[in-house]
């Protein structure tokens, strides 16, 4: 199949993003891209935990995801890419933008400098920017903790 899912959310696998956006989606890979996570089996282990057996993990720095973005893609699989920040998804955006094209925002938490754009959305004005300066590269960028829930629009997280 190909990549379903882009999402940044900063608590990485969790129940929501298996549960709530795997079984519809019907994920069987998760591509988890953070440099740190792939450096550390522990952490992998920790991870592993929550996902159901059937659905394949792995775990690849930036770097790593940057290259082989198409064999996911084209692997028969459906595939969700999780990042934990907003660097490292705009980093696989600016590799491949025509697989990295939709963006989607779920929990990126309260930090010093953020503030509240939705109850599970907290950005600073330059990470705004940031985002709005993916879409006009071509991203298209909402926020949607749930599938069951709408999409919103970067535009209305100003």
């Amino acid at each position: 199949m190909s990549i379903v899912l882009c999402r940044i959310d900063d608590r990485l696998i969790h129940g929501q993003v298996v549960i709530g956006w795997g079984r519809p989606l019907g994920i069987n890979l998760i591509i988890l891209v953070d440099d740190q996570v792939a450096a550390s089996d522990w952490e992998q282990e920790l991870y592993r935990m929550a996902v159901d057996p059937g659905i394949e993990v792995r775990f690849v720095s930036v770097a790593e995801a940057a290259s082989h973005l198409q064999e996911w893609q084209t692997n028969g699989k459906r595939g969700l890419v999780l990042t934990g920040d907003l660097e490292s998804m705009a980093a696989l955006h600016a590799a491949q933008p025509d697989i990295i094209h939709r963006i989607n925002l779920g929990g990126i938490h309260h930090r010093p400098g953020r503030r509240e754009r939705l109850p599970y959305v907290y950005l600073t004005d330059q990470e705004l920017r940031r985002l709005a300066t993916l879409e006009t590269e071509g991203a298209v960028i909402t926020a949607q903790d749930v599938p069951t829930t709408p999409p919103v629009a970067l535009r209305n997280l100003g």
